[in-house]
C-alpha cells in the first residue's frame, strides 16, 4: 500500500537529471527539449544537471549510486554503451546497475566529407582511402566517441584506412573538416544538417535503415556497405530497485511528451526521430547496443584515454 502512494505522490519535488557531458552537446540538447514538456506531465521542475567528465562515467556513478526513489535520474545515451567495454577499471556494470527508463530519441550518424576532398559519393570515397591509404584523416569527438565507434565500424565493413584523429569534442572536430584539416567525420543529423545545407560540408551517405527526409537526396550508407546502421542515442535511467511504479510514470510522461507540438517539430527539424516505448524496449535496446559497440571497440582495439 505505501508503494502505491508513494507512486501517486511521486513527484512531490524537482527531480534531478544528471547529464555527462557539457551543455550544447546532443545529450544535453535532447534533455533540454524534454525538459518543458515533461515537467508540465509530471507537475514538478525537471532539473537538468551537467555533470561533464571521465566519458560521462561521473554522472552515471553519481546516478547508480543515488537513492533509488526517481527523483535522480540519468540522460543515459550510446556512451554508456560504449564504456562497458572501453573501461577497465568501471566502479558499476551499467546494464546490471540501472533502471532502465524511456528512451528519448535516436539521432543518426551522417557521413561527411570536407569540400576540398576530391570525392563526392561513398564509392569514391573508399576507392580515394584505398588509393591513399593513411593519409585520409577521420576527425571524432574523442577517443571512444560516437563519431569514433561509428567510423571504426565504417572502416572495417569497408575495409579502408582512415587515420583516427580525436579532438576534445564533435565541435572542434567539425570546424577542422570545414577547415579540411581532417577530410571524413561521422556526425549527428542535427548538429550536420546547417552545415550540409550551407555548402560547408558534403554528406555522402546517412547510417540508417531508410532514407532521411531532412536529406532526402543524401543515400543511405547501407546502399554501399550492407548492414551499416548508427544513431547516437538518448534516453532516461535510473537506480537499480527503483519501483516499478514510479518506473512506469515516468515512462507514460516521457512518451506522452513526444506528442507535444512543439517537441515533435523540433526532431523534425532535427533529423532526429523518437525513441518511444516501454522500459523493457529500452532495456533490450541498451543491451543490443552495448553488444554491438563492444564488438567494434574489442576489433578496433580501442583503449580508453
Amino acid at each position: 500500500m505505501s508503494r502505491i502512494a508513494s507512486a501517486q505522490a511521486y513527484p512531490s519535488r524537482p527531480v534531478r537529471l544528471l547529464v555527462g557531458f557539457a551543455p550544447g552537446g546532443g545529450t544535453d540538447v535532447m534533455a533540454r527539449l524534454l525538459q518543458p514538456a515533461l515537467s508540465q506531465r509530471l507537475g514538478q521542475q525537471i532539473v537538468i544537471e551537467n555533470r561533464p567528465g571521465a566519458g560521462t562515467n561521473i554522472a552515471t556513478e553519481a546516478v547508480l549510486q543515488a537513492v533509488p526513489d526517481g527523483y535522480t535520474l540519468l540522460a543515459a545515451s550510446l556512451a554508456n554503451a560504449g564504456n562497458a567495454t572501453l573501461y577497465d577499471d568501471l566502479k558499476f556494470n551499467f546494464l546490471r546497475d540501472s533502471t532502465p527508463v524511456a528512451g528519448i530519441a535516436l539521432d543518426p550518424f551522417v557521413l561527411e566529407v570536407s569540400p576540398s576532398l576530391p570525392v563526392n559519393t561513398i564509392p569514391e570515397l573508399i576507392a580515394y582511402a584505398k588509393a591513399h591509404p593513411g593519409k585520409v584523416n577521420m576527425g571524432s569527438g574523442g577517443i571512444g566517441s560516437g563519431n569514433q565507434l561509428t567510423g571504426e565500424m565504417f572502416k572495417m565493413m569497408a575495409g579502408i584506412d582512415l587515420v583516427h584523429v580525436p579532438y576534445r569534442g564533435a565541435g572542434p572536430a567539425m570546424v577542422d573538416l570545414m577547415g579540411g584539416q581532417v577530410q571524413v567525420m561521422f556526425n549527428t543529423m542535427s548538429a550536420s544538417l546547417q552545415h550540409v545545407r550551407a555548402g560547408k560540408l558534403r554528406a555522402l551517405g546517412v547510417a540508417t535503415k531508410t532514407r532521411q527526409a531532412a536529406l532526402p537526396d543524401v543515400p543511405m550508407v547501407a546502399e554501399f556497405v550492407p548492414g551499416f546502421e548508427a544513431s547516437f542515442w538518448t534516453g532516461i535511467a535510473a537506480p537499480k530497485g527503483m519501483p516499478p511504479e514510479i518506473v512506469e510514470k515516468l515512462n507514460k510522461a516521457v512518451n506522452a511528451a513526444f506528442e507535444d507540438p512543439q517537441v515533435k517539430a523540433r526532431l523534425a527539424e532535427w533529423g532526429a526521430t523518437a525513441l518511444a516505448g516501454s522500459p523493457d524496449d529500452f532495456a533490450k535496446f541498451v543491451a543490443d547496443e552495448t553488444e554491438k559497440w563492444g564488438k567494434v571497440i574489442r576489433a578496433a582495439n580501442i583503449k580508453a584515454e
